[in-house]
C-alpha cells in the first residue's frame, strides 16, 4: 500500500493521487504501476436499474450515450466487469440520534464490511465514526477484521458532525495506488444525515467528493414515522455524486392495512415493537438495504471520454449519460469540476 494523502483540491478530476503544487498545474511522472490516463479523461461510473429496482447488467458501449454540458462524448473505454475494485470509506454516525436502534445498525455495519472486504487485496477500505467529531478509527486497509473490531466497541452519544466525516474521508486517510481509477472511490455513510456539529458546509464537503470522484450512497437510520431534517442532506450528497439512499426502516408498515389511518387500534398493530415480528422485520429491512448498496456498488458500468471541448469559463459541467433501453433508470455523477477554481 501507497501512503498516500488526498487533495482537497485537484487540477484534474481523475489524479486524485499525485502531489499539488501551489501555482501551477500538476505535472509530476505517474506513480510506478498506476493506470495511465490522459489528464484531461473523465471518469462516469453507471447503475442502470429497471422498473422494479433491478439491476440491468448486460448492458454494450453502444448502449450507452453520454452527453457533457449538451455535447455527446466519444466514451473511449468501457467497463462491466462486476466485482470491480473498489475503496470503501464506511461513515458511521455514533450520535445520539442513533441510540435507538444502534444495536441493529451496529451490525449492520459489520455486514455491509464484511460484504465489501471479503479479504480481496481489490478491495480496501476505511472507516470514520462521527458524533460532536469526527475521527478515523481505521485507516486504509484490506483486513477487515480491525474495523469489525472497532465498530464492535463503538457506543454512540454526542452531536453529529457529518459533514466533517466527509471531509475527512476526502483528506486524511491512506491512499491505494491506482485511486480513483481502479478501484474506484466509494463512500458509505450509515446515519441519518443530520448535522449539528460540523466546521464544514454541505457546499463545501459535496464539492470536494467531486473533486476526488468520490460516489456516496447512504443507509438511512431513521425510524419508520420519525420526521427527519438531515433526509434533504443525505439524499444531495448521493445523489449528486451518483449514489443513492436506502431507507430500510421507513418501509417497516408499507404491507400492514390500516396503520396510519387508526393508529390507536391494537388489531392494527402487526409488527408491534417489542414482538419478535417487529425485530425481524427490521432486520430484513437492513439486509436488504446493505445487500442493494453493495450489488449496486460491485455492479456498476465504467466508461470514460475525453470532453470535445472545454470552456475554460465554465468551472463545472454538467455531464447527462443516456440508454437506449426504455423503461431503465440510470444513476450517474452529475457533473465534474475540470480545474482549480
Amino acid at each position: 500500500m501507497l501512503r498516500r494523502t488526498f487533495l482537497p483540491v485537484l487540477a484534474s478530476p481523475l489524479l486524485a493521487a499525485e502531489e499539488p503544487k501551489k501555482a501551477e498545474p500538476i505535472r509530476q511522472a505517474p506513480i510506478p504501476g498506476e493506470i495511465k490516463v490522459q489528464v484531461n479523461e473523465v471518469i462516469v461510473p453507471v447503475t442502470v436499474t429497471d422498473d422494479k429496482d433491478r439491476f440491468v447488467s448486460d448492458l454494450d458501449q453502444k448502449d450507452f450515450t453520454i452527453i457533457e454540458e449538451g455535447k455527446p462524448q466519444r466514451i473511449i473505454y468501457f467497463n462491466r466487469e462486476r466485482n470491480q475494485p473498489v475503496v470503501v470509506g464506511f461513515l458511521l454516525d455514533i450520535s445520539n440520534s442513533s441510540r435507538l436502534h444502534w444495536k441493529t445498525f451496529q451490525e449492520a455495519s459489520l455486514d455491509l464490511v464484511q460484504n465489501l472486504l471479503p479479504g480481496d487485496k481489490k478491495y480496501s477500505g476505511y472507516l470514520i465514526s462521527y458524533a460532536t467529531d469526527a475521527e478515523l478509527q481505521v485507516n486504509t486497509s484490506n483486513d477487515p477484521e480491525k474495523m469489525m473490531e472497532k465498530i464492535r466497541r463503538l457506543k454512540p452519544g454526542g452531536g453529529s458532525a457529518l459533514f466533517d466525516a466527509v471531509y475527512m474521508a476526502c483528506t486524511s486517510r491512506d491512499l491505494v495506488k491506482g485511486e480513483p481509477i481502479e478501484p474506484r472511490r466509494i463512500i458509505v455513510v450509515i446515519g441519518d444525515g443530520n448535522d449539528s456539529a460540523s466546521k464544514k458546509t454541505l457546499d463545501q464537503v459535496l464539492e470536494l467528493a467531486q473533486r476526488n470522484l468520490v460516489t456516496i450512497y447512504g443507509v438511512s437510520t431513521v425510524a419508520f414515522g420519525f420526521n427527519n431534517p438531515g433526509e434533504a442532506n443525505l439524499r444531495r450528497l448521493c445523489e449528486e455524486t451518483g449514489g443513492r439512499v436506502e431507507t430500510p426502516l421507513n418501509s417497516l408498515y408499507k404491507d400492514v392495512s390500516g396503520y396510519l389511518s387508526t393508529p390507536s387500534d391494537e388489531g392494527n398493530y402487526a409488527l408491534k415493537v417489542g414482538t419478535g415480528g417487529y425485530a425481524s422485520e427490521i432486520s430484513k429491512g437492513i439486509f436488504n438495504a446493505i445487500a442493494k448498496v453493495a450489488g449496486e456498488i460491485t455492479t456498476q458500468y465504467v466508461m470514460r471520454y475525453i470532453p470535445e471541448s472545454t470552456d475554460s469559463a465554465k468551472l463545472f459541467r454538467k455531464v447527462e449519460v443516456r440508454v437506449n433501453l426504455p423503461g431503465v433508470k440510470v444513476r450517474h455523477r452529475n457533473g465534474y469540476y475540470p480545474i482549480n477554481p
